[in-house]
């Protein structure tokens, strides 16, 4: 996963109560002297589902995508695994390696 989805995940999880304090504190840090970029911090806080775009394309801007000890937090916080699975109205999924499945549907 790239640095900025890991990011904006993980702060998405902070807005949603997840603790990752660390995070957004060290992502303001990085944002300071940029009223456009704090603000879309703090609203994304409010509503993440509306701010993640245009809080990845300041992460991109200020260069918190490549700071090490942030992606790190993130990386804490969100810890990537084998799969990044996005599914909606779906039916008979499954995950996984070397499974068998058979679907019958009415």
């Amino acid at each position: 996963m790239e640095p900025v989805t890991l990011i904006v995940r993980a702060l998405t999880a902070v807005a949603h109560g997840n603790s990752g304090t660390a995070l957004r504190a060290a992502v303001a840090e990085r944002f300071a002297g940029t009223p456009a970029a704090t603000l879309v911090l703090a609203e994304h806080q409010n509503d993440p589902d509306t701010w993640a775009k245009p809080l990845a394309k300041h992460l991109r801007q200020l260069g918190a995508d490549t700071d090490p000890h942030i992606v790190a937090l993130a990386r804490a916080l969100q810890p990537e695994g084998k799969y990044d699975v996005r599914i909606t109205d779906a039916k008979g999924v499954q995950i996984g390696d070397g499974n068998t499945q058979t679907n019958t549907f009415s």
